[in-house]
């Protein structure tokens, strides 16, 4: 009887309001349904609340627990996400959220950036010939991992095996918890003094030590078929490491995310990165994201040309017929499809007007550096490789809405300014069409 209807609390101007209005809540009802049991369990949480956190989280750059905090002071937020009344209590658990991801899987953010996609054509960010030029280019999304060194990996995992075995009962002959701390520490104050051959030493005796426990537990679960199942993934691990050297292949960098690869991209600030590439694709006017494709196994950027022109044409509904601007790194590429593709940079002799909307294929740079900066590419906090999939698409979903959000703002601010000008008399007579960013310059001036 006493709750606030949000309507009469929020202003229906605002840009999450009216954004709020141009999303198909109704079409992710459809997408999701199938996924849910109709007769066991509790009654499952509504659909449009997930989607909206989801929105939220990675608009604004937030955890799950940020953003589940942040929507009770927030009756913005709580109108976005389908809310009628102002809500005074958390409405999940954050860790709902891991488990919601889990269940759309992959399918389902594509399903949430294809609606974005769909918003921008209603309210005319984008249009329909803006699918006739894209620009296709890969980055690396890292992983939320340490900087791999032997010495870390060595004691990781003999801190890992020693846990499974206290957890399982196995009784070690020794844990070397003392002295592989010890020795850790000792490598990295040589190695930061420059005394490599000291830190070689200790890290040698790391290596011992996980060799050492390794084989005691091997030992000690001979004939058990529980326990080696239990420790058949974690002793395959420790294998792996012991048996890696500086230039073998598939290496393992991380103990809690063994699906990272190394990947150099030729910067000078940052020669190596650990992660996964992703394939991005967004509109050459534009720069509307409309495909993300992650690309695990450290591919040549020529031969995901392909993956990526998919990742686009499934999210649209439209088949890619125009032209395709790429960079050098994609000369040789594997993609066979109708649009013709124009490799940006080779020395040739190109018209004035092919030249200039050429250049715009640098234009996707700045999207992937916002993806990174403010949103969440930079460092990817979901884990498995099933959070490497989902990740970059939600980055680029949540990149989409911000550029919504600020077209909102700027065309609210040109109908003010029209309204300011008719006010004063410099325009007799009332515009035809709404102002243009263009215009609102040309008037401003």
């Amino acid at each position: 009887m006493f709750s606030v209807e949000l309507e009469d609390l929020v202003s229906l101007e605002h840009p999450l309001v009216r954004l709020s209005r141009q999303i198909p809540w109704e079409q992710f009802d459809k997408e999701f349904d199938p996924l849910y049991c109709q007769n066991f369990g509790r009654p499952a949480i509504a659909t449009r609340l997930m989607v909206g956190l989801h929105y939220l989280k990675h608009t604004f750059n937030l955890s799950d627990e940020d953003t589940v905090a942040r929507w009770v002071e927030n009756p913005y937020w709580q109108y976005f996400c389908g809310m009628k009344y102002f809500e005074h209590k958390v409405p999940i658990d954050p860790s709902s959220m891991t488990r919601w991801r889990k269940k759309v899987g992959e399918a389902g953010a594509e399903q949430m950036l294809a609606a974005t996609v769909e918003a921008g054509l209603k309210q005319g960010v984008i249009k329909p010939k803006s699918f006739n030029r894209v620009i296709v280019d890969t980055t690396v999304q890292e992983k939320a991992v340490c900087y791999p060194t032997d010495s870390r990996l060595y004691h990781a995992m003999r801190e890992k095996l020693t846990a499974m075995a206290a957890e399982h009962g196995v009784p070690l002959r020794q844990s070397y918890e003392r002295l592989s701390r010890n020795a850790l520490l000792m490598a990295s104050r040589y190695s930061h003094a420059r005394q490599m051959n000291r830190a070689r030493k200790e890290i040698k005796k790391l290596k011992n030590y996980l060799g050492r426990v390794a084989r005691d537990i091997e030992r000690k679960i001979q004939g058990d078929t529980e326990k080696q199942e239990a420790f058949a993934e974690a002793l395959a691990m420790a294998r792996r490491l012991l048996e890696q050297q500086r230039k073998s292949k598939n290496k393992l960098y991380s103990i809690h995310a063994p699906e990272v690869e190394c990947i150099s991209k030729g910067k000078s600030h940052k020669k190596y990165e650990f992660g996964v590439k992703v394939g991005i694709v967004t509109t050459s006017k534009e720069s509307f994201v409309i495909g993300v494709k992650a690309l695990p196994g450290n591919p040549y950027d020529a031969h995901t040309l392909a993956r990526s022109v998919e990742s686009a044409e499934k999210i649209t509904g439209k088949k890619l017929i125009g032209d395709i601007l790429v960079d050098r790194g994609y000369r040789g590429h594997d993609y066979e499809g109708p649009a013709t593709v124009h490799v940006v940079g080779m020395k040739k002799k190109e018209k004035p007007w092919r030249w200039r909307w050429k250049r715009r294929r640098a234009a996707i740079e700045p999207i992937i550096g916002h993806m990174k900066n403010d949103g969440q590419l930079g460092r990817n906090q979901l884990a498995g490789t099933e959070g490497d999939k989902i990740n970059p698409i939600l980055c680029g979903a949540g990149q989409n809405i911000r550029k919504l959000l600020r077209e909102i703002l700027f065309a609210r601010l040109c109908r003010s300014l029209h309204c300011l000008i008719l006010a004063f008399g410099r325009i007799t007579t009332p515009l035809a069409k709404p102002l243009t960013p263009r215009c609102f310059m040309f008037l401003a001036a």
